[in-house]
Order: structure tokens, then sequence, then C-alpha cells
């Protein structure tokens, strides 16, 4: 692929300023225009759309093939992101707060596995990024089945009153199937077609500027809602910081436990350690109005993420250099 131009390489290097400067634009943004709140909330599918088109035309068809047979990384991958990640969340469940909005979004965003920027952080930190990349159609494939029986397993029965199937059902349309769809037609376009070629080339250099204005237009639209929820939403803070520090561990125990080398010791770390929350978003924002704190729930756990990736990205390969 042909080098990108020189703003777009100069994004690409200081990726983690890029989305640092976003979040903080996002929270300036919400809080001097909450008019515009309700607008951005609109944009939030469309740019999350294209992010993940952009992500999923990075991964080959022929390579998620070879991703399905690559073994021991996709076992620990699966592993970790639909047993171990489960178990914990479960070990924290009993003393998350009783409010049922609180707990559904605490739910919805850890129990999904990231496929976004945790491609980017992770090849910062040396992670074998390309074998995680191919496993992300996979990942969400899998989390979008599993993710209603762990909440009714959480929530209960109860749960079919409050959430309606219908959202999740677009949402998984209009964020799954139809960016994954496009990409791969891209793709074969790309083969067989010069101007196929050039457009994909052409996508592949918006990653960044894409993850910037998706995490830009999530604070920004939510930020205005946080009014007299703030006392509420700040009480989950401690089990994000809890998530982040225990799962390292556990996935460094899973790499031993599979022989993995270590670049993929390291990507299964931050697969097991990232989480989606900007797709579970347009979820969480269709819930009913009395549990419209959970989209909240899920933001926060974006900002609280985003510092521990900073963090992750220069303590991960000097803590464990070898896995």
């Amino acid at each position: 692929m042909p080098q990108p131009p020189g703003l777009v390489a100069a994004m690409e290097r200081h990726q983690v300023a890029v989305y640092l400067g976003a979040l903080a634009a996002g929270a300036l943004i919400g809080w001097a225009s909450p008019a515009a709140g309700p607008i951005l909330e609109h944009a939030i599918n469309p740019v999350l759309a294209a992010l993940l088109y952009v992500t999923f035309l990075q991964v080959p068809a022929a390579e998620l093939l070879r991703s399905l047979r690559s073994g021991r990384f996709l076992a620990a991958a699966l592993t970790v992101n639909f047993l171990v990640v489960p178990l914990a969340v479960a070990a924290m469940f009993t003393f998350l707060p009783q409010d049922q909005a609180v707990r559904l979004g605490v739910l919805l965003v850890l129990l999904t596995p990231c496929v976004d920027y945790v491609i980017v952080f992770s090849g910062l930190a040396g992670g074998d990024s390309r074998r995680l990349l191919a496993a992300t159609p996979l990942l969400l494939i899998a989390q979008m089945a599993l993710l209603p029986l762990y909440l009714l397993l959480f929530m209960g029965s109860g749960l079919a009153d409050v959430v309606e199937p219908a959202p999740f059902l677009e949402a998984f349309a209009i964020l799954i199937v139809v960016p994954l769809t496009l990409a791969w037609l891209t793709q074969a376009w790309a083969t067989h077609r010069p101007s196929g070629e050039k457009t994909a080339n052409a996508m592949g250099t918006t990653m960044v500027p894409l993850m910037a204005a998706t995490l830009l237009t999530v604070v920004a639209s939510q930020i205005p809602k946080l009014g007299g929820n703030l006392t509420d939403v700040a009480r989950v803070i401690p089990f994000y910081v809890f998530f982040l520090i225990v799962m390292p561990l556990a996935a460094l125990a899973l790499s031993r436990l599979f022989r993995l080398d270590p670049p993929s010791g390291r990507a299964l770390i931050f697969t097991g350690a990232t989480r989606n929350s900007l797709v579970v978003l347009p979820l969480a924002l269709s819930l009913p109005d009395h549990l419209a704190i959970a989209p909240l729930v899920v933001v926060t756990q974006t900002l609280i993420e985003v510092l521990g990736m900073v963090l992750y990205v220069r303590l991960i390969p000097r803590v464990i250099p070898t896995l």
C-alpha cells in the first residue's frame, strides 16, 4: 500500500495524542454546546459504520478464513473473551450498584470485546495486530450471538420486559453486516480493477481520522446528559479500573497455557482488556427512557479505557517483554 499523505502519516505516528485530543474536544463541545448533543447522537451510527467498514477493509476475506484455522491464538482469544471475561464480570456483579440501568450498561460494555482501536494499541505495544485484525469479524459475530444469553443470565428473564430485540438486530445489521459486506465487495473490486485498488488504499488512510471523529462524536453527544447522573456514573469507575488490572494477568496466564509467542501474547492481553463500547453504545441508546443512564455508563468505560491503553502501551512491553 502506498505511503499515506503527510498529514495522515503524522496522525498515524501520534495516534494516542490524536485520540486523547478527540476525547477532550468532545467533552469541551458537549459542555459548551449541550444543544448539539441530540444532533451528534444521530451521527454516531453513520460515523461508526464508516469506521468499521475501514477496519474490515484491512481484513482480506482469505485472511479471515486462514484465521479460523490459526489454532492456538483464536482459541485463546475466544477463551479470554467469552469465558474468562464473563467470570470476571460475575465476580464483580454482586458489588455493582443496584440500579438496573447502571448494571445493564456495565454488562453491555464489559461482555463485548473491542474490534476497532484495540488493533491500534496492540500494534503500538508490539502485539500481533494482523492476527488480531483477522479475528475481528469472528469476535463481532460471537459477541452479538452470546450477548443476549449473557444478559439473560445476569439480569434474569425480566430483562425481556425492558430490552426490545429489534434495535439490537438493527444495530447488528447497520454496524456489522453492512460494513463487512461493503468491505469484502471493495476488496473484490480492488482485486480486479485499478480504480478499486486506489479506492481501497485511499479508504485505508482514513482509519485514524475516523476513530478520532467517532470518539469526539460519542463524547460530545453524551456529556450533556451527565447532569445529575454524575455521581451514579462515577460509582462504576472503580469496577472499570479493576477490570483493566485483572484482565492482563488472566490473559498472561492464558498466553502461557496456549504457548503463544510474545507478539500473540500481547495481542491476547489487549483483546481481553479492551471492550466494545463504541459498537454497543447504539444498543444502549435504543433502551427505554427509564434506562437512559446506561449509555453514560458505557461512555464512561471508553474514557477510562483509553487512559488505560496509554499506560498499557508503555507498561506491557516493559513488564512482560517475553511471554
